[in-house]
C-alpha cells in the first residue's frame, strides 16, 4: 500500500463465518498498545481482499497473559472486531489432540512442496 509492505502474522479464513481472520501474535503479556496495527490491517482487508458475499475480517490479539479490565480498557473505542485470547505452552501435545494435527515428518514433506 502506497509503495509500502505490511504483514500481519496470520490470516486465516473461517469457513462457517465467512471471514477473514487476521491473527497477531504477542510474546508477552497483553498491553494497549498491543492494539497497534489491528485496524489497519482489518481496514486493509476490508478493502482489498474481502470478497463479494464475505463478512467482515475480524482480528484476534494472541498473548501470553492478559488483564480484562486493560482490554476492555483499550478496545473500548474499537469499531472494527477485534478481540483478546490467551495462550500456554506445553511440552506435550494434548491427548484429545493427537491424531488431529500432522505430524512434524508430515508437516516437514508439506513445506517441501512449497519452496
Amino acid at each position: 500500500m502506497d509503495g509500502k509492505e505490511s504483514f500481519i502474522d496470520l490470516l486465516l479464513f473461517h469457513r462457517r463465518l465467512r471471514c477473514l481472520v487476521a491473527i497477531d501474535l504477542k510474546i508477552g503479556e497483553f498491553e494497549p498498545e498491543s492494539v497497534g496495527k489491528m485496524p489497519f490491517y482489518l481496514t486493509a482487508l476490508d478493502r482489498l481482499a474481502r470478497e463479494q458475499g464475505e463478512a467482515e475480517p475480524i482480528g484476534i490479539i494472541l498473548c501470553k497473559e492478559k488483564s480484562r479490565t486493560i482490554v476492555e480498557y483499550a478496545l473500548h473505542d474499537a469499531r472494527k472486531p477485534i478481540g483478546v485470547v490467551t495462550y500456554r505452552i506445553v511440552k506435550r501435545l494434548p491427548k484429545e489432540l493427537k491424531g488431529q494435527l500432522p505430524s512434524p515428518e508430515q508437516i516437514a514433506r508439506l513445506l517441501e512442496d512449497v519452496r
